[in-house]
């Protein structure tokens, strides 16, 4: 018997996934449970809009994600810090302080997790900084450390 999957399930397979499974399991395991429908042509019909809607809504953010990286090509994000002798920073600027700063500056919200820094910045200077904004596509930014 065919049934489409409505929750993951260890061992048999992940949600909206159309499997063959016994017809005692499928009719008293996975339907009392709510944990699978039978793969009629009405619930094949909904499984495959479901699985176009959430193509189009990809294909629409990753559009937008190029759009910011586009963006994000043309920006030199400014960071004034406290600095030393030899341009040496007190601390350092961390990626939590690059989005602060470009939320700020550019209007562009970008979660700190996705800015890929190797370690805080800890000298004056002008840094190229990457910015996974989707899968697949990564923003460059321009970080500018100077002095107050």
């Amino acid at each position: 018997m065919k049934v489409i999957l409505l929750e993951d399930i260890k061992g048999v397979g992940k949600k909206d996934e159309v499997i063959n499974s016994s017809d005692g399991y499928a009719r008293n395991y996975l339907f009392p449970k709510k944990l699978a429908v039978e793969a009629s042509k009405e619930n094949m019909a909904k499984l495959q809009a479901k699985q176009e809607s959430r193509q189009f809504r990809k294909d629409q953010e990753k559009e937008e994600a190029m759009k910011i990286a586009s963006k994000l090509k043309e920006i030199t994000v400014t960071i004034k810090v406290k600095a030393g002798e030899n341009g040496k920073i007190f601390g350092g600027v961390t990626a939590k302080e690059i989005a602060e700063n470009l939320n700020k500056e550019h209007k562009i919200v970008v979660d700190k997790k996705k800015i890929m820094l190797k370690e805080t910045i800890k000298t004056l200077g002008v840094y190229p900084v990457e910015i996974k904004l989707y899968e697949g596509v990564i923003g460059n930014v321009k970080v500018k450390i100077v002095e107050e």
